[in-house]
């Protein structure tokens, strides 16, 4: 079952029907390994595989970007094997399926902060963001080391370092030095796991974001999942504050 805003009767145009950004908090995939009396670790690898199919599953639909929520900020608070086991799987990921998603034409970036990961892993990063640069299908973001409230800090940090002066400091000023900052905002943002919560994700960019929630564990999110999420959005009334204007009657 799918909890979410009401669904309205009037429909977006053609060319909002697909939203171009999706951020999306892959939620359960711990439950996932425990209905099947197998470790969490089981859970994370199967979360991996679902991914890899879900990026060419949104892009064959017209999404322009995909962010995940990979690893949070508070993350670290769990348990060490289980932090260590999620290190190890990021450089077993890249290593099965960095050729698959280059040449499926997924561009790959890096969002958060790369200070408390090992060399090892930062290094391949730097190869998957390298490898995949000039790829322009979809790109997927992963945030990894991410806190909402981490990326306004940072920015904020980044501002006063420049020197800007008050009265020159906006939102679209700050929204340059966000870690997202080379995408638009998130149109729709999908958890699954059947939580309703936004987890400190993507708070300065999902000021707009349409949400969709589902009971799915990750691991099991695919064609029907990502088809019910799309469906939901295109039947979504963005106003963005605003108000929609009333139809003008045939033949007036």
């Amino acid at each position: 079952m799918s909890a979410h805003p009401r669904v309205v009767s009037l429909p977006q145009a053609a060319t909002d029907a697909v939203p171009r950004h999706v951020a999306l908090v892959m939620d359960g995939n711990g439950r996932w390994a425990r209905q099947r009396f197998m470790p969490r670790f089981f859970g994370h690898k199967a979360g991996v595989d679902a991914l890899v199919r879900a990026v060419n599953l949104f892009a064959e639909r017209g999404v322009e970007y995909l962010t995940v929520f990979a690893f949070s900020s508070e993350n670290w608070k769990r348990p060490t094997e289980e932090v260590s086991g999620l290190m190890s799987l990021v450089l077993v990921a890249v290593s099965k399926y960095l050729g698959k998603l280059a040449g499926d034409g997924v561009r790959i970036r890096i969002v958060g902060d790369r200070s408390a990961v090992s060399d090892k892993l930062r290094q391949a990063w730097e190869q998957a963001e390298a490898q995949t640069r000039h790829n322009t299908r979809i790109t997927l973001a992963v945030a990894f080391n991410y806190g909402g409230r981490w990326d306004i800090v940072q920015a904020c940090r980044q501002a006063l370092a420049e020197g800007i002066a008050p009265e020159a400091f906006d939102e679209a000023y700050l929204s340059s030095h966000m870690a997202l900052s080379f995408a638009p905002d998130p149109d729709l943002f999908i958890r699954t796991g059947g939580e309703m919560r936004i987890s400190n994700f993507v708070l300065w960019q999902a000021a707009y974001s349409e949400l969709f929630f589902t009971e799915c564990l990750w691991p099991d999110f695919g064609v029907r999942e990502i088809d019910a999420a799309l469906g939901a959005y295109a039947q979504r009334d963005r106003r963005f504050g605003g108000i929609r204007p009333p139809a003008v009657a045939q033949g007036a």
